[in-house]
């Protein structure tokens, strides 16, 4: 069954002709098939697709990164990785279903994968808990993390979810912990770590897989540090000022590779990744074929740099600090104020011989 969305009403319509037109048993009984018509209306829904789809708004983009039919983690890692063996636990507390993970191989090459998984149907998406990982699936992925590390295998991550699960019980088992763990181990890993944003890319559930060498978006995927509906709210206290939101908070793709928060934005077929399956798929395979290759030859000290220095670079020379000649290691400029408070601490000996130098100028220019 074909879901939806609430501003292609026209293609709805469009498809169901055409549907109508394929079947020669209709309701006046048997007829022939129209094939000229039919190739008219396919024509014309794709121009309709291209017309919507070159257009959309930021919020029609959520939209689209939510939809039903919007290929999951699960469809990624079956299609495109080879004898994938899923390991499961944190073997701390318990397994997390929200997040699949395991060794495989793309391309004959061993690689450790991680996918956010929501589910495909109501049942799934319960077990899965819609993609939002308790801090067991955090502790899960930082393991195996450290184990890919250690043997020198790549980190490829699917990231899908609304954001980490704000449960009672996940916030109990320490689950702003497990996050910021997962961020500085995905910091600190010497291997070529890529992400793909294959749909919603939640806050901090999103950024703790994230923090990867290259960063990559499909077209109409989302990335954000907070829901359009949990901005509208928080803002205006209306949960449906929606398109205001998602307008402020620039979480396109588009817009995400303008301000360098990611590094590529991946093509989906026109009308959604849903529409075509086999292409998003191999637009998926070329890209991360690309960006591993990108690292074949770097040691593993320029891998862990070059991932420092990215995202310490992330707004510099974008109206939010200065951009003078970034160095090697990216060291902050610091304000005068900050280097006088500096010296003085280094010189600390000096401060009774300057505090008294101080109080004999006031007292003389008094006299």
């Amino acid at each position: 069954m074909k879901n939806y969305l609430d501003f292609e009403t026209d293609i709805k319509n469009l498809e169901a002709e055409l549907d109508q037109l394929k079947d020669p048993y209709n309701q006046e009984g048997l007829s022939e098939v129209d094939t000229n018509k039919i190739l008219e209306l396919q024509s014309e829904i794709e121009n309709r697709l291209k017309d919507i789809y070159s257009n959309l708004d930021p919020w029609q983009t959520v939209q689209v990164a939510r939809h039903k039919n919007r290929a999951k983690s699960k469809f990624y890692i079956d299609n495109l990785f080879e004898n994938f063996t899923l390991l499961s636990g944190d073997r701390y507390y318990a397994e997390d279903k929200s997040v699949v993970a395991g060794f495989g191989e793309f391309e004959n090459k061993s690689v450790l994968i991680i996918g956010q998984e929501k589910g495909e149907d109501l049942d799934s998406r319960i077990e899965r808990n819609f993609g939002m990982m308790r801090p067991e699936g955090y502790r899960k992925t930082i393991r195996l993390m450290k184990l890919a590390n250690k043997f020198n295998i790549p980190v490829i991550s699917f990231i899908d979810t609304p954001g980490a699960y704000p449960g009672v019980g996940a916030e109990e088992r320490g689950q702003a912990e497990a996050i910021a763990k997962s961020i500085q181990c995905c910091m600190e890993l010497t291997v070529p770590t890529i992400s793909i944003i294959i749909g919603e890319g939640g806050s901090g559930g999103a950024i703790a897989l994230a923090s990867s060498n290259k960063v990559l978006m499909l077209q109409n995927a989302i990335y954000s540090v907070i829901s359009p509906e949990g901005c509208a709210t928080i803002l205006w206290r209306d949960p449906k000022k929606t398109l205001e939101a998602s307008k402020a908070m620039k979480l396109s793709s588009k817009d995400l590779l303008d301000l360098e928060i990611i590094d590529e934005v991946i093509a989906e077929p026109v009308g959604g990744a849903h529409r075509d399956r086999d292409l998003i798929l191999d637009n998926v395979r070329r890209s991360l074929r690309k960006n591993l290759e990108i690292f074949a030859n770097m040691s593993r000290d320029e891998i862990l740099m070059q991932r420092k220095n990215k995202f310490l670079s992330i707004g510099r020379g974008k109206g939010f600090a200065s951009y003078s000649g970034i160095s090697e290691n990216l060291s902050m400029k610091t304000s005068i104020l900050d280097n006088i408070k500096s010296r003085i601490l280094k010189n600390r000996k000096y401060l009774p011989v300057l505090l008294v130098i101080i109080i004999l100028f006031i007292f003389i220019s008094q006299l």
